[in-house]
């Protein structure tokens, strides 16, 4: 089953944004991650501790746009592989959610 989120222009390239899904029977908050023409999803939990990544709501992304940034303890993520490349979970990753474009429009495929 699929879940329509939002429209890919209504991100801005690059950019983001939190969206509250069911997911696996269990309300979660997920991200989106735009670059260009792709979108990248995740669960929106740190590895480190599990908190919420966004420390101002629906932003993910660092000052310059290129990584995903943990506003608890600025840990870097590579927003096409959700791998840590820097900070106190380096080498672990975020849990991804597969999304999908049609029609200019951006899905979740729910379980």
């Amino acid at each position: 089953m699929s879940e329509r989120l939002c429209r890919l222009d209504d991100l801005a390239d690059p950019g983001s944004a939190a969206f509250v899904i069911r997911w696996l029977g269990l309300r979660q908050s997920l991200m989106v991650i735009r670059r260009g023409d792709r979108v990248f999803g995740y669960l929106n939990n740190c590895p480190h501790i599990g908190a919420p990544l966004d420390g101002q709501s629906g932003r993910f992304l660092d000052l310059t746009g290129c990584y995903i940034q943990c506003g608890m303890h600025g840990a870097l993520f590579e927003p096409e592989t959700g791998r840590c490349i820097g900070g106190p979970c380096a080498g672990k990753s975020l849990s991804p959610v597969p999304l999908s474009l049609d029609d200019g429009a951006i899905f979740v495929t729910v379980p």
